[in-house]
């Protein structure tokens, strides 16, 4: 063992209690760093503290601000979307009717234009049919005067004559038809 514990322990000292000078001299150091603690350090650490709470709050504060002008930003997008939305389907709507009343007027238009062209070629087709009939009824009535003037043996030269002959010649023509 050591030498200084047994002289201590000869005289009567414990080495595990300590002595009330070595007590005195802690609390008076301990004291002394407790007040300088108190009023240096721990004001600094409570304006830490307080500044550190004030910035999460604040942070927290305009976080939730931000949150809800982004829910309000969101919410105005989704009211301009549907709102657009609306509108290219009423424009598709109004561009679909517009197709169809184009269509209609076009076929309307082909329509009459068809009619048109129609009745034009019937208009046609009918002078046509009165010209030949014209054309063949004079044919036919030279001929029937040539061909009566050949049976009859005198020159039917008058045009009055002439009309009442072919007249006739037709008219027994259309008799035998029926």
């Amino acid at each position: 063992m050591n030498s200084r514990y047994v002289v201590l322990a000869a005289e009567g000292h414990s080495p595990v209690i300590p002595q009330t000078a070595e007590i005195i001299v802690g609390l008076i150091a301990f004291s002394i760093l407790f007040i300088l603690l108190r009023k240096f350090a721990v004001p600094k650490f409570e304006a830490a503290y307080q500044a550190r709470t004030e910035a999460i709050q604040g942070g927290m504060e305009k976080a939730e601000k931000a949150q809800r002008e982004a829910e309000a930003a969101l919410a105005n997008y989704k009211a301009q979307l549907a709102e657009a939305r609306g509108e290219a389907q009423k424009l598709r709507d109004e561009a679909r009717a517009e197709g169809a009343a184009i269509i209609e007027q076009m076929r309307n238009t082909a329509q009459d234009e068809a009619n048109r062209i129609t009745a034009s070629a019937r208009a046609a087709i009918e002078a046509e049919r009165q010209q030949a009939l014209n054309s063949l009824t004079q044919e036919v009535g030279t001929i029937a005067t040539n061909l009566a003037s050949k049976i009859v043996g005198e020159a039917l030269d008058d045009q009055a004559r002439q009309s009442r002959v072919v007249e006739r010649f037709l008219a027994d023509l259309e008799a035998g038809k029926k």
